[in-house]
């Protein structure tokens, strides 16, 4: 079993509100735990409006369907027209 947790540091330019930050992750969130079979939340910066911190959880059977899942969520990402990814960053978790 192999597991990672990725952090996105996402920037949303276009929303002049809260609620137009949440309207704009919500279809996001959703493709990628679909795309992905992965679980994702938001996890930091709910009180800024442009700027958004994505958390994502990721268990596999081996390390190359691992990687795939990794290269897929930040492909993903790094894609949209409407989102920035600023920065990923990928904890790998040992198992023992």
């Amino acid at each position: 079993m192999q597991a990672c947790a990725i952090r996105l540091e996402l920037r949303i330019p276009a929303v002049g509100s809260l609620k137009g930050k949440r309207a704009v992750l919500r279809p996001h969130i959703e493709r990628v735990r679909r795309i992905a079979s992965v679980s994702v939340a938001e996890v930091g910066n709910q009180d800024y409006w442009q700027r958004a911190t994505i958390g994502v959880a990721i268990v596999a059977p081996d390390a190359a369907h691992l990687e795939s899942l990794v290269d897929r969520v930040g492909h993903y990402f790094d894609t949209q027209i409407d989102l920035e990814l600023i920065e990923m960053f990928v904890s790998y978790l040992e198992a023992p």
